[in-house]
């Protein structure tokens, strides 16, 4: 891992609207506005964001009762950066905040990545969403 790359178990200082334009770059935007994603980051249980100088390199956070269930979500290293520890590093710091817990996660096309991490595929997994996406109406728009 470069040795440039240092590791913040917090969000303060960052640019949430350049981290949004990152991960639409990257092709990894779910729709959240810069807004959305600071408060979704600042609600978190736990949080790891990797720096590289000024700039957000890589997220991750884990939702968590603190007791024996946590869900890992956002885990996003700049496609200019991958392949050198990062996510990995994210993901252990995270992981370790919380022993004894089942820790859940989905992924669509990393499965490599979290299997060498000791996660392992489950058979059945479901979810739902509530309403509308983000609570936007068709157009795009925040709904009351």
């Amino acid at each position: 891992m470069s040795l440039d790359i240092r590791f913040i178990d917090g969000i303060v200082g960052v640019d949430w609207s350049a981290v949004k334009a990152d991960l639409a770059a990257d092709g990894f935007d779910n729709g959240r506005a810069p807004e959305e994603l600071q408060r979704s980051f600042a609600t978190s249980f736990a949080v790891v964001i990797a720096w590289k100088g000024e700039r957000v390199v890589g997220t991750a956070r884990l939702l968590a009762d603190g007791v024996c269930n946590a869900y890992l979500v956002d885990v996003w290293t700049a496609s200019s950066e991958r392949r050198q520890g990062i996510g990995s590093e994210m993901v252990r710091r995270l992981l370790e905040r919380v022993p004894g817990h089942h820790v859940a996660l989905f992924t669509e096309d990393r499965v490599a990545f979290y299997r060498a991490l000791g996660f392992e595929e489950e058979p059945t997994g479901m979810s739902l969403v509530v309403g509308r996406w983000l609570n936007r109406n068709v157009a795009g728009e925040e709904l009351p």
